[in-house]
């Protein structure tokens, strides 16, 4: 999760010099050094993974069901249904959301089992978190305390949520293993931390830091630890079904990768009000936070801010002249959005980090934002080369899903409304929203809606990254209070603008697309890319990425240090932000042009522009460009390669370059959309998306996920883990030969590698025992810490993206 910083309401927010004067010295800077921040032996990456839980059992036995039956909420609701004070329909319905013979995957449950399972670390960590400061462990309990502690059959069981129960089985692996590998155990309980959670679902960041090394691939190592990371919570999962008796209780847990909110957790949400939707699944924050509960809190605070959000764009929509009628069909009091998962890219820079700790003047804290904001503005117009392309969010949108003011989601807070009227216009289009010439949308009735699609063959669309539109990812400045003109302070005047408006709350971390990250914040200066929804594979799809997300930060280095690009060159103002990022949106939906002005003042976009074949004016948009987005993006990766040509040179990029044109051109085989949109519809044997509803696609695609996709990332996983342990098998280094020591303590004399691939069909049929799994985890803990050590042996540091 981000971190916030308070400045207090007295202190000065700009800088005593003019911004062109910091962003002169901030050149100055760049180019008095050896080599620029960002090159190819600069940089560090960390990942955060935000994942999908679940629970698989019949209601009677899995805790969200049970929470739901025994709870005052459905109790109320009996009691006003009885006495006529509330329609029948709504118990109905909750009755067949718990009781349906289909319901047997509930995402973001908790589970429960007896406390006695707990070894002794373990209960002794659930102890100590329970705390309401953990830095006092003898101070008092949560006042939510209650909410993990219950009294079943007798005795005591604790009731936790599955990202929690993930670091206390690492808890119990560490007691497990400590005494035959005390090192190992050292490792184990430096990343106890490193399990998190997002607002409800689990969420792991890196291990380690992985320094960018252009002999293996820039992304690579990136690549390689977040596969592992993978794996090891994989098994952490198994390990906590055999261990705790959740497999045997009716409550297996799967953890895995799914970008979207999950269709039933959607269908509950419609069914129950904000505050019990929150109590259900707002994450308790039991870990990773000193006063775990206040995060709780803020959870919550995201929740009911974005759910207000949602609401207040109706009257944006209605203002930008979309919604034309009074019938609308209002959105739920309840956002359902913080549940999306995607993965957050932080890349670091040992030079500008070093510089800003040495405590010189030549390059400040005023400095570092002059130069990070810039470099934002930049990155911005690459961003259409990274949605559908290197990560999705494929999803099918019915007919009757097209009502703007539930379609559009947050994008009236993140468009400027002429942008917005444009896409949606070009949106209705694509998916064929007209009748006899005029175009048409949902009328607001189901039956109504169900009838039109029926009769006018109107059947709705397919989109590439649902995600970057379902989620608020990226807030339009103000007019008084841009977001990234370089000034310090000028995302706590925008989130004061936007509070007053009802947008967002100061309290949260503005959303942005490309996140400066400060050094005085983070301990680390560099830039946290949050465009990633969901990869197919992560030695591929992320790896390519991490490396492309690379190469633009240091292509927007160059050109500040050259003086090539300036503030001046992107304009601050809310139209000129709006503008550069319709493309973003645009790829995300899959819409084919959109309307740049024509001599506009963002100088560096019409750069690119003039790099585009195939370029228009616009006939029905005076002013404007018609601009293909496909022929956006390839003059993006003309851009690339003309003004990055050395340092592609020195990334040793030409094959990265030529494999993003094949995505770019042949999307439907090579991009990672293409790749998972053709396995959702193999898996239930279809041709194409567009012969299935949206819930049948859904349905398909959380399946798929949860089968094919979780196998094919743990085979990845394994597949690292497999090599790494063949180097200690070989023990060529003293290094390796230390490690074959401690491998030997745990599986004797035998070969790591064989162990594992002896065991690898029973991990992927889950099928392994306690005694295997707890080689496995070892194993994998062993080639985490080699890589770890590594890492800081090559400059690497801690860093919590």
């Amino acid at each position: 999760m981000s971190r916030t910083t308070t400045i207090s309401s007295n202190s000065p927010l700009r800088p005593a010099e003019p911004r062109g004067v910091l962003e002169k010295e901030a050149a100055q800077f760049l180019t008095g050094l050896p080599v620029l921040p960002f090159s190819h032996d600069d940089i560090t990456a960390g990942s955060e993974s935000e994942l999908q839980a679940a629970v698989c059992g019949i209601s009677e036995d899995v805790d969200l069901a049970r929470t739901i039956q025994s709870s005052n909420y459905l109790h109320n609701i009996r009691e006003r249904t009885a006495a006529g004070e509330s329609p029948r329909i709504v118990i109905r319905q909750l009755q067949e959301f718990l009781a349906s013979p289909d319901a047997t995957v509930w995402e973001n449950s908790w589970v429960r089992f007896p406390r006695r399972l707990l070894n002794r670390t373990a209960d002794q960590l659930f102890e100590g978190d329970l705390a309401a400061d953990k830095r006092h462990a003898k101070g008092p309990l949560r006042a939510d305390a209650h909410r993990y502690l219950l009294t079943e059959q007798g005795e005591e069981w604790v009731r936790l949520p599955i990202s929690y129960l993930l670091k206390l089985t690492l808890a119990q692996v560490i007691e497990e293993i400590e005494r035959d590998a005390p090192l190992l155990a050292i490792e184990g309980r430096r990343l106890l931390n490193h399990f998190l959670n997002d607002n409800s679902s689990p969420e792991t960041f890196s291990f380690y830091v992985s320094p960018m090394d252009r002999a293996q691939g820039m992304g690579t190592g990136i690549a390689r630890e977040t596969a592992v990371r993978f794996l090891f919570t994989h098994l952490l999962a198994l390990y906590a079904n055999r261990q705790f008796g959740l497999q045997e209780s009716g409550q297996q847990v799967l953890v895995y990768a799914s970008p979207h909110p999950p269709l039933r957790q959607r269908r509950l949400n419609g069914l129950v009000s904000d505050a019990f939707y929150r109590e259900l699944f707002m994450n308790p924050c039991l870990s990773g936070w000193e006063r775990g509960e206040e995060k709780s809190q803020y959870m919550g605070l995201c929740h009911e801010v974005l759910s207000r959000s949602q609401l207040n764009a109706v009257v944006r929509l209605k203002d930008a002249g979309i919604i034309t009628r009074n019938l609308v069909v209002l959105p739920s009091t309840s956002n359902i959005s913080l549940a999306n998962n995607g993965t957050h890219l932080s890349l670091g820079s040992r030079i500008l980090t070093q510089a800003l700790q040495s405590g010189g003047n030549a390059f400040s804290a005023v400095h570092e934002k002059v130069v990070g904001d810039l470099v934002i503005k930049i990155v911005e117009h690459f961003l259409p080369l990274f949605a559908g392309t290197y990560s999705a969010a494929p999803y099918r949108m019915n007919f009757r899903d097209f009502h703007p003011e539930t379609a559009l989601g947050f994008l009236p807070h993140e468009l400027d409304f002429t942008h917005l009227r444009m896409l949606w216009r070009r949106w209705k289009k694509k998916a064929g929203l007209s009748v006899f010439g005029r175009s048409i949308t949902p009328v607001g009735p189901l039956w109504v809606d169900r009838a039109l699609s029926a009769l006018f063959h109107l059947r709705g669309d397919f989109l590439p990254d649902f995600r970057l539109i379902d989620y608020l990812v990226s807030l339009l400045s103000t007019d008084q209070s841009p977001a990234l003109n370089g000034i310090q302070g000028n995302d706590l005047r925008l989130k004061r603008d936007l509070g007053q408006l009802g947008v967002f709350d100061e309290r949260m971390s503005l959303y942005l697309f490309y996140k400066l990250r400060e050094e005085s914040v983070m301990g680390f200066s560099g830039f946290e890319g949050r465009q990633h929804s969901l990869f197919s594979n992560h030695l591929d799809d992320f790896a390519d990425a991490a490396s492309l997300q690379a190469l633009v930060t240091a292509l927007a280095f160059r050109y500040i240090a050259a003086g090539s690009v300036t503030h001046d060159d992107i304009p601050d103002d809310p139209f000129t932000e709006s503008e550069r990022r319709q493309c973003i949106f645009a790829s995300a939906i899959g819409v084919g042009t959109v309307n740049v002005r024509e001599g506009g003042p963002n100088r560096f976009l019409a750069r690119i522009l003039s790099r585009t074949q195939k370029t228009r004016v616009s006939r029905r948009y005076a002013g404007n460009l018609r601009v293909r987005v496909d022929d956006y993006r390839l003059a993006l990766l003309a851009t690339l390669e003309e003004d990055g040509a050395e340092l592609i040179e020195a990334f040793q990029f030409s094959g990265h370059l030529g494999r993003l044109r094949q995505r770019l051109l042949e999307p439907e085989s090579h991009s990672t959309a293409g790749k998972l949109t053709r396995g959702i519809v193999d898996s239930i044997g279809a041709e194409n998306p567009m012969q299935l509803s949206g819930e049948e696609f859904a349905q398909a695609a959380e399946a798929y996920y949860r089968r094919q996709l979780r196998t094919q990332y743990v085979r990845e996983g394994l597949g690292c883990v497999r090599e790494d342990l063949q180097a200690i098998d070989g023990g060529e280094s003293g290094c390796d030969r230390r490690y074959r020591g401690i491998a030997t303590a745990v599986i004797g004399p035998r070969s790591a590698a064989d162990v594992l691939a002896e065991t690898e069909q029973e991990l992927l049929s889950e099928t392994a025992d306690i005694p295997a799994l707890r080689r496995c985890l070892a194993l994998c803990l062993l080639t985490i810490t080699r890589a770890g050590a590594a890492s800081l042996s090559r400059g690497g540091r801690s860093l919590a993206s």
